[in-house]
């Protein structure tokens, strides 16, 4: 093969791997980063562990080598669970059993060795600390590992209070590092979020805006018409009728033709007034689009039928408020992984109709988003109706009347 054959069919493909390969690794997340380096580092701990009895003076006994390895074989799969992936989306109880094998499971290592080789480990459950439990937990845990790592030191046969110091200094600070770096990345994947959020509330009402400053627009053109055109037409018309009984018959029958054009012109004038007063809907399906896209946290699953789309805009933007406020109680309470939510004209009215797959709860208590919502739509002779249990997730039916006096 020629030089110039491998620079044109080997280099492009490898040129088009590392692509591919720099675009997959682009879309990560960062808890997907977490688990990933979770895995290589639990991969390294097992290369050190696979050497380790070769670094001993005497072979170790069977008994601590099946110890220390099944130790590592429970830490890969409590790491690997499906609830380790969905976060805080998972029962607390279920996360603080995992992060209590993955504890258990790192120091264990330590206790059959007889050597720090689980520390890597317990870096590990650091890390994974602020992606599974509160701030203040999180840290109450990190201390706790330190101090279990100097109480084993004591209990050790060469074990004294000043070298178990040392090793709590230690190893609080080995696990802070990760548990902090971890912390931070979780705020400023919220923080990205929430910016996320706010945008997308941003662009779904500048869309209604839009809308509503095109329909003040149609308005303003209508009285404009109504209001110029109209008033001098209809002079117009009254005049040339005046001059049909003032003159001779022959001039009579072309003011009464002019009369009748004028007239004509004036119907017209008022049929075009008629029709941009009529058209004066906005799309709320097309707002809901535009606020949902910056929600990447949920799956957000929209049904609006096309004849409920078009709306007046006072109920489109209470509605609009609405839909935000329920995304919003969602990603942030409910902890769900699904949102359905569509309109409804069951009832003379329109509904919004939301509901989610998250956990619920036995006692609800309406926070200030549910009371403002409740209050939006009062203003428009609507209601709010809210249900939920534990286990059972969310529902809410936001109802606005056709038509509200005043």
């Amino acid at each position: 093969m020629s030089e110039r054959a491998v620079d044109t069919k080997i280099f492009p493909k490898i040129y088009q791997w590392v692509d591919g390969l720099a675009d997959r690794l682009s879309g990560l997340q960062p808890v997907d980063w977490l688990r990933y380096l979770g895995l290589l580092t639990w991969a390294l701990a097992a290369i050190v562990l696979a050497i380790f009895p070769n670094l001993l003076s005497e072979p170790p006994k069977t008994s601590a080598v099946i110890g220390w390895w099944s130790a590592a074989i429970l830490f890969l799969l409590a790491f690997i669970h499906p609830a380790m992936r969905q976060r805080q989306r998972s029962p607390l109880w279920l996360r603080v059993l995992l992060l209590l094998i993955l504890s258990g499971s790192a120091l264990a290592i330590n206790y059959f060795t007889q050597s720090t080789v689980g520390i890597i480990l317990v870096m590990v459950v650091a890390g994974v600390l602020p992606w599974l439990l509160p701030a203040v937990l999180g840290v109450a845990w990190v201390a706790a590992l330190a101090l279990v790592v100097g109480l084993w030191v004591i209990l050790s046969p060469e074990g004294s209070f000043l070298l178990a110091l040392v090793f709590v200094i230690t190893s609080l600070g080995l696990v802070l590092f990760p548990f902090i770096a971890s912390l931070l990345a979780l705020q400023q994947l919220q923080a990205r979020a929430d910016l996320r959020r706010v945008n997308a509330q941003l662009l779904a009402t500048q869309s209604l805006l839009a809308e509503n400053t095109r329909l003040a627009e149609r308005v303003r053109i209508s009285r404009d018409l109504h209001d110029l055109m109209g008033h001098h037409l209809t002079a117009l018309s009254l005049n040339l009728e005046a001059a049909s009984h003032a003159g001779p018959d022959a001039v009579s029958a072309h003011v009464d033709q002019a009369a009748s054009v004028a007239r004509g012109l004036l119907g017209d004038v008022r049929e075009v007034v008629s029709d941009l007063r009529s058209n004066d809907q906005v799309d709320l399906r097309r707002a809901l689009e535009t606020l949902i896209e910056g929600v990447p946290e949920i799956n957000i699953h929209l049904d609006i039928p096309a004849g409920l789309s078009q709306t007046d805009p006072q109920r489109a933007q209470a509605l609009l408020r609405c839909a935000q406020e329920i995304i919003t109680n969602a990603v942030r309470h409910a902890q769900a992984e699904n949102l359905w939510l569509g309109l409804s004209d069951g009832e003379p009215g329109l509904a919004l109709m939301a509901r989610d797959d998250g956990t619920g709860t036995q006692e609800f208590i309406p926070g200030n988003g549910i009371n403002g919502m409740r209050e939006r739509l009062k203003e428009l002779g609507g209601r709010l109706d809210v249900s939920t249990g534990a286990g059972l997730g969310f529902r809410v039916r936001a109802w606005l009347p056709e038509h509200h006096a005043g």
